[in-house]
């Protein structure tokens, strides 16, 4: 068997109203390993937006995700769901 890897990722996510959903979108697709991404706004106050993010892939780097948001100003809160599975 190969060694397992996060192929899903489902993450409570904080951001300022900028950037707009598209943009924070396609600037998460970019990272390697990241096949879709889906976001859905859950509540939105004055001046940030909580958001759903479901990320599926190959091979998630969370550390990576993590650092790559941030530079949107978007902060996780939390992992609601990760999916690994071992590549044979």
């Amino acid at each position: 068997m190969g060694e397992p890897k996060i192929k899903k990722l489902v993450l409570d996510v904080l951001k300022p109203y900028s950037p707009s959903l598209p943009t924070l979108a396609t600037f998460i697709g970019e990272n390697t390993g990241i096949e879709r991404v889906e976001i859905i706004l859950v509540e939105k106050n004055v001046s940030t937006e909580s958001l759903e993010v479901i990320l599926q892939g190959h091979n998630i780097s969370y550390d990576g995700i993590k650092e790559h948001m941030e530079k949107q100003g978007a902060v996780i809160h939390s992992i609601d769901k990760v999916v690994v599975e071992s590549e044979e």
